[in-house]
């Protein structure tokens, strides 16, 4: 280990550090100016033992930062959330050292896997963002392995000629010809909300519509009929420009439900002051593009390494 930095672990207490270390060593300007709500997410969002970290000190001054967590869904596995070295501290060996005491650590909870990916429902990012060349370089050194390649797409909220911002009333009102009601969810829908999600889409967006329905700033729409839930959209659980998760129900797909709760919550976004919304770890392509003119913006490569 290089003797100008040593290697502590974090607490509460260091995070307006970590915030305004991120601010600086984020390159991407979309992650820099939410540095904040990217610290909060993935350190307060946990809220368990499954989240820690470590700081980076050189001259008692805090120059790097590693956060990471066990597997939500499966304890096995390892979750590097975010590493971030100060510019004028890099290229010393920090992002290494503390990548390998975030490994060790890992390993000590029971970990046999670790991913530079995101751990839903609390995460920043899918994976690594193609353009932070050097975090690319760093994974291949340190022995992980490229597993897959997942993408966010980006709606454009600003222009009032946007596919984004199309009215719904008209969809509504065919929806509601056939029994289908639309509305923003309440604190009082969460229950029903996740036990929907879970039954038709597994995974882990309880987190996540939990976190959309209870936050300020943060809101989710849904669709049902005769007091059975359709499908659900949601936004700003992980950011206030992030949207996501939505589902609908497999039989009722094809009466145009996502789009129109999709809209809806892009116009919740637009009203609260955001320009765009990025949609994350996209699968659909084609629905978000048809239904908002969303296009692909930020690529993302995700490593695993076994331990």
């Amino acid at each position: 280990m290089d003797p100008e930095f040593s290697i502590e672990e974090l607490t509460d207490a260091d995070l307006p550090a970590v915030v305004a270390l991120c601010g600086a060593a984020l390159d991407l300007p979309e992650d820099a100016t939410e540095a904040a709500q990217i610290v909060s997410c993935l350190w307060g969002g946990a809220g368990s033992a499954r989240a820690f970290g470590f700081a980076a000190l050189v001259g008692g001054a805090l120059r790097g930062v590693v956060l990471a967590s066990v597997g939500r869904r499966d304890a096995s596995a390892g979750h590097i959330d975010l590493v971030a070295v100060h510019p004028a501290a890099r290229r010393r060996g920090i992002a290494r050292a503390l990548l390998r005491r975030a490994e060790s650590a890992l390993a000590a909870r029971g970990v046999t896997d670790v991913w530079l990916a995101g751990n839903p429902p609390h995460y920043a990012w899918p994976g690594i963002d193609v353009r932070y060349t050097p975090a690319v370089c760093a994974a291949l050194a340190l022995g992980y392995g490229h597993e897959r390649t997942a993408w966010n797409m980006t709606a454009e909220l600003s222009a009032p000629e946007s596919p984004a911002r199309r009215p719904t009333a008209p969809a509504e009102r065919r929806l509601a010809a056939a029994g289908v009601t639309v509305r923003a969810a309440t604190v009082d829908d969460l229950p029903a909300l996740t036990a929907f999600a879970d039954t038709a889409f597994g995974g882990s967006w309880a987190g996540e519509l939990a976190g959309s329905v209870a936050r300020p700033g943060a809101g989710c729409h849904l669709a049902e009929r005769d007091g059975e839930l359709l499908g659900f959209a949601a936004y700003g659980s992980c950011r206030p420009s992030w949207f996501g998760p939505m589902g609908t129900a497999p039989a009722a797909r094809g009466l145009g439900i996502g789009g129109v709760l999709l809209r809806r919550c892009l116009r919740d976004q637009h009203a609260a002051g955001q320009a765009r919304a990025e949609i994350g770890w996209v699968g659909p392509v084609e629905f978000y593009a048809d239904n908002a003119g969303a296009w692909i913006r930020r690529v993302f490569f995700l490593y695993r390494k076994e331990l």
